[in-house]
């Protein structure tokens, strides 16, 4: 059993590197960036396209995902496995705190917002289940695209029209983004301060998967008289320890 975990953990970084480009791409390309022997690459692609995972295109000499990757991304949508996972931390989160929280996913240049648990005696807000808010402009969005590699964070913010504004709030070139973003870096934390709704504010974390990368966000939103500024840092300490016990339930394995 233990002599097919390599070939197993090499199967999953094929499937991972095919997912994470933007088209089909040669074997050898892929045997270079895996740093595998070109005869160990095309036996795995030979598996996976009989099995569905990886599509060949012979007239480009390319491989891509298949159907049966797609299937498996569509299981994962249907189970919800991030809104099952976080709701009861996020619901914690609330009963420590006495604060509205939310979970968010990162879709292109938005927020979706996965869960929403609501205060009793706080004030409404817009965000919930569903609703999609602009990324730059949330304190849970920051959190994320402060995590994102700069080539990322580059295509996702090409121009200065991409910088959606809400009656001029929030950062309006990509300097004052990157402004934002570093001091998102600088603290561990993210912060917005009337910038979707006056007068409410929020901090936030990144929750990262066994790779590290940015899966997903924790907030807490609050009107902002409720905490002075001082207060914010042990705000945020609440909610990394919550994004970290999240982080650990993604990641799946017994620690």
């Amino acid at each position: 059993m233990a002599s097919k975990v390599p070939a197993a953990q090499a199967t999953l970084r094929v499937l991972t590197y095919l997912a994470a480009q933007r088209g089909p791409i040669p074997a050898a390309a892929l045997a270079s960036a895996l740093g595998l022997p070109r005869s160990t690459i095309y036996q795995l692609l030979d598996v996976l396209v009989a099995e569905g995972f990886v599509v060949h295109l012979p007239e480009e000499h390319r491989y891509g995902l298949g159907i049966a990757a797609f299937e498996l991304s569509s299981g994962f949508s249907r189970q919800e496995p991030l809104s099952r996972l976080g709701r009861p931390l996020i619901a914690q989160l609330v009963d420590r705190l006495g604060e509205s929280a939310h979970l968010v996913v990162l879709h292109g240049r938005d927020v979706i917002y996965l869960v929403e648990e609501r205060a009793v005696h706080r004030p409404s807000l817009v965000s919930d289940v569903g609703v999609r808010l602009p990324a730059h402009l949330t304190a849970s969005g920051r959190a994320l695209l402060a995590a994102l590699p700069a080539a990322q964070l580059r295509a996702l913010y090409p121009t200065q029209a991409a910088l959606e504004q809400r009656e001029g709030r929030g950062p309006r070139t990509r300097l004052e983004l990157r402004a934002v973003l570093d001091r998102v870096r600088t603290d561990s934390y993210a912060t917005e301060n009337g910038e979707i709704t006056p007068g409410i504010a929020s901090v936030a974390i990144a929750v990262r998967d066994h790779t590290g990368w940015p899966a997903a966000a924790i907030a807490v939103t609050f009107a902002h008289d409720r905490f002075a500024d001082d207060r914010w840092p042990a705000v945020a300490a609440a909610v990394a320890a919550t994004a970290a016990e999240l982080s650990r339930r993604i990641d799946g394995r017994l620690r």
